[in-house]
Order: C-alpha cells, then sequence, then structure tokens
C-alpha cells in the first residue's frame, strides 16, 4: 500500500498522516463509503463495514422470506453455499483489504529503507507509483467490474431458477420463478460478494503490476546476502496479502462441493482434480508475479560464483602457500593468525551464494496460502467423513 511518499506533489484523502501513498484505499468505490463514513481517514472501521455489508446482503434475505414465503425461512437459514457467501466470505474480504494494507505497506517502504534503489531509480518509481495511483482511482476498472459480475449472473440466473431452493423460487403451474428474495439474491447479494472478490483480485494485480515495475529497476542486489536472495528475499511475504482472497474463494468453492455431497451424491474422490487445479491456479496468481525477479536474481547468483570464486581462489591460494608450503618455523603464529578467521568468513559468504535461490520464496507465505486453501474444504470432508475418523487419521499422521 504505501508505495511512496513523492508520488504526487498534491495530497489526497487517500494518503494517510506520512503521506504515504497507497493501493487499496482508492477507488470509486473507497470513496463511496468515505461519504457515508463507513471509513474514515485514519481508520478502517472494520466492524461497521462488516455489519453494513451483513445488513444489506443476508439481512434483506431473511426479512422477505419471513415476509414473503416464512415456510421456506428454514430452509435459508440453513442454506450452508448463501452463508458461507455472506457471512464468512464477505467479511473475510472485507477483511483482507486491511490485511493488504498492511502488507503492501511494509514491503514498500523496506525498499526504500533497504537502500535497494538509487536516485534516478528512486525518481523512476515516485512517477510509476503516480501511475499507479492514477489506475486505482479510475472509475472504469470498477465499472467493468460490475458489468461483468452482472453479465455472468445474468448468464447463469436461469439455471440457478431451474434448480432452484424453495426460498429462492416460486411455483406458477409447472414453472419456476425467481422468488422476490431470489431475485434480491441474484441483483444484490451476491454482486456485493462478487464485487469484493474480484476489487481484491484488481488490488492484487496493481500490487504485481508494481512488482513488475521494480523487478526492472537497477536494484542494488548482493549475491552474498543472508536471505539467500540478493537482499529482495522480503518480497517473498507478497503473497501473505492476497490469503484472505484465497479463503473466501475456497470456501465459496468447498460450499458447493459440500452441497454435491450431502444433496446429489457426490463423492470426495469426484473433486480431487477440481482441488489440485484450484491449489494450482491460487498458488500461480499470488505466487507468480515473484518469478518477476527469477531473470535477475539467477544472473546475479552466476556472477556472484565467478567473481567470489576468483577472489576465494587467490585468497585460499594465498593461504595454502603461506601456512602450507612455507609454514616452517611459523607454526606456533597459525592460531591467531587473521587469514584463518578472514578465510573462514569468506566461505561463510560464498556458502551463501551457493544456496541462493532465484525465487524469493517465503516458506510461511506459502504454508499460509496453501492452508488458506485448504481450511475451508474440511467442511467438504465432514460431509462425507465423519469428524472422528478425521482426527484419527490426523492422530495417525502425527504419530
Amino acid at each position: 500500500m504505501a508505495l511512496g511518499s513523492r508520488a504526487g506533489a498534491r495530497k489526497t484523502p487517500t494518503e494517510d498522516p506520512q503521506g504515504e501513498v497507497s493501493l487499496v484505499r482508492g477507488g470509486p468505490f473507497f470513496r463511496a463509503q468515505e461519504r457515508v463514513r463507513l471509513i474514515e481517514p485514519d481508520r478502517w472501521n472494520l466492524g461497521r463495514r462488516i455489519t453494513f455489508a451483513i445488513a444489506v446482503s443476508w439481512v434483506p434475505l431473511v426479512l422477505i422470506t419471513v415476509l414473503f414465503n416464512p415456510s421456506a425461512l428454514r430452509g435459508l437459514l440453513r442454506d450452508y453455499a448463501v452463508n458461507v457467501r455472506m457471512l464468512f466470505a464477505v467479511p473475510v474480504l472485507l477483511a483482507g483489504q486491511l490485511v493488504m494494507e498492511k502488507v503492501f505497506r511494509a514491503l514498500a517502504r523496506h525498499i526504500r529503507a533497504a537502500n535497494l534503489l538509487t536516485g534516478p531509480d528512486l525518481v523512476h518509481l515516485d512517477e510509476f507509483i503516480a501511475k499507479l495511483i492514477r489506475l486505482r482511482d479510475s472509475i472504469l476498472p470498477e465499472l467493468l467490474l460490475l458489468a461483468a459480475i452482472y453479465v455472468h449472473i445474468a448468464v447463469i440466473f436461469h439455471a440457478r431458477v431451474a434448480v432452484g431452493r424453495p426460498w429462492e423460487v416460486v411455483t406458477s403451474g409447472a414453472n419456476l420463478h425467481p422468488s422476490l428474495a431470489g431475485w434480491y439474491y441474484g441483483l444484490v447479494s451476491e454482486v456485493i460478494y462478487e464485487f469484493l472478490l474480484w476489487l481484491s483480485v484488481w488490488k492484487w494485480g496493481l500490487w504485481s503490476y508494481f512488482l513488475f515495475h521494480v523487478a526492472r529497476l537497477d536494484l542494488q542486489l548482493v549475491p552474498t546476502h543472508p536471505d539467500h536472495h540478493g537482499g529482495v528475499g522480503f518480497l517473498g511475504l507478497s503473497p501473505v496479502a492476497a490469503a484472505p482472497i484465497a479463503l473466501a474463494a475456497s470456501a465459496v468453492v468447498g460450499s458447493f462441493w459440500r452441497l454435491e455431497i450431502l444433496n446429489h451424491g457426490a463423492h470426495l474422490r469426484d473433486f480431487k482434480l477440481e482441488a489440485v487445479v484450484l491449489l494450482a491456479f491460487i498458488l500461480i496468481i499470488f505466487m507468480g508475479p515473484l518469478a518477476f525477479f527469477v531473470p535477475r536474481l539467477g544472473r546475479l547468483r552466476h556472477e556472484g560464483i565467478l567473481q567470489y570464486g576468483t577472489l576465494a581462489q587467490i585468497h585460499s591460494m594465498d593461504f595454502h602457500k603461506k601456512w602450507v608450503e612455507h609454514r616452517a618455523g611459523h607454526e606456533e603464529e597459525f592460531l591467531a593468525a587473521p587469514e584463518v578467521s578472514t578465510l573462514t568468513d569468506f566461505a561463510s559468504s560464498y556458502d551463501n551464494i551457493e544456496h541462493m535461490q532465484p525465487f524469493p520464496f517465503d516458506r510461511g507465505a506459502f504454508v499460509g496460502l496453501v492452508l488458506a486453501v485448504a481450511v475451508p474444504m474440511l467442511p467438504v470432508v465432514l460431509a462425507e467423513i465423519p469428524l472422528s475418523e478425521v482426527l484419527k487419521a490426523l492422530l495417525s499422521a502425527v504419530k
């Protein structure tokens, strides 16, 4: 989020008190929330926003069903797919905006703090940040998102009515028609979920574009850096910002699979391929941008091995000549000789180059992303396998 302090001379309402610019705190949707005081300049008001979102997306479904089709209320309250979207995914996506803000801000700030860029490249970075801010604030991307969402809903609407749940449809002779609650769900509730999901993906796209640009700058990388990524290993934390997106999307997909198992006789094995594809897709989307640094880091490792290898050869030969070939009469001086510690320190530096990885991978971020996909699948597993058997299998695996 906070990406720069010189991205523009004019201070905007979406800048924080320190003058840093955010990729998240901006755009038509964000400004609309500011106008109705759901968001304040220095506060996200997460609880207020989640309450408002549920009050708009889920509560009206209940009220409409109570008023016009009370016999279907129990079905609505027990509708796992709807409740996962409105009561879990929507709050997670709203909270995810705050996570994105904090992660992007910390990583972008560290780029400057670590002196990875010199004067001219800092100027180029600030100019690019100004471009990102214009993209962030443009009305077109969010309008296109809304248009695409409504087109998607229109395409699947009739198919949804054909297999509609009792609260979602009304019967007219032999025909099924959307109920008032069904119309509201399709035109409002589902739109809120999908818009928040794809808005978060759009913000991630801006960050990915930022990483792409940074990877092309003249970064001051060092092959001996102890992070084994030339000094940009911290960027491997980027996927942490996307974990809430993965969590929400996986929960929604899992809700569909659970209903298929419970209501249509499907089995867990039927979704093996889909589960692998889902995990692979999320890993590619949210870890893929780190590959922008692979060519540069690969060259850095290759050059480092050659450069430091030459230096190691010179230093090792000097050491060998002095303390092996011509050591006679100087044996007692060996342990106190500074060359010993120097050679040891150099070996440690060269070892860092040998273990250098071109892909700035962070194990914690990777595990978090995998768990964000896996944890929402537990209810899917429990739809077919009793909890006691799941726990027994886990205990056996731990032993």
